[in-house]
């Protein structure tokens, strides 16, 4: 099964989630950019009908592919912010 990160991160004069190097638009609070991951995230969740689907990878390649509707991601909401500085600090704290 895949999974799924959305990471809440500052951006822009704000906050976004981003997704594979992909952000959101900007929220004006980390809040509400956490809250917006988060629904997102439940989206993901739901199941949809089965479909051929065509995609293109990251070299610009296209695939066409049957998806099962009911076959869904695993999805998590990760606080990036709120990691690097609790890195950033044990870092600190052990110089």
């Amino acid at each position: 099964m895949i999974k799924v990160v959305y990471e809440v991160v500052p951006h822009d004069g704000g906050w976004a989630y981003r997704l594979g190097g992909v952000y959101s638009e900007a929220f004006p609070t980390h809040a509400e950019a956490l809250e917006a991951a988060r629904i997102v995230a439940a989206e993901q969740q739901v199941g949809g009908d089965s479909a051929e689907i065509s995609w293109q990878d990251e070299n610009g390649k296209w695939h066409e592919e049957y998806a099962e509707g009911g076959d869904r991601p695993e999805t998590e909401v990760v606080d990036g912010f709120w990691q690097e500085r609790a890195a950033g600090a044990s870092q600190s704290a052990g110089r």
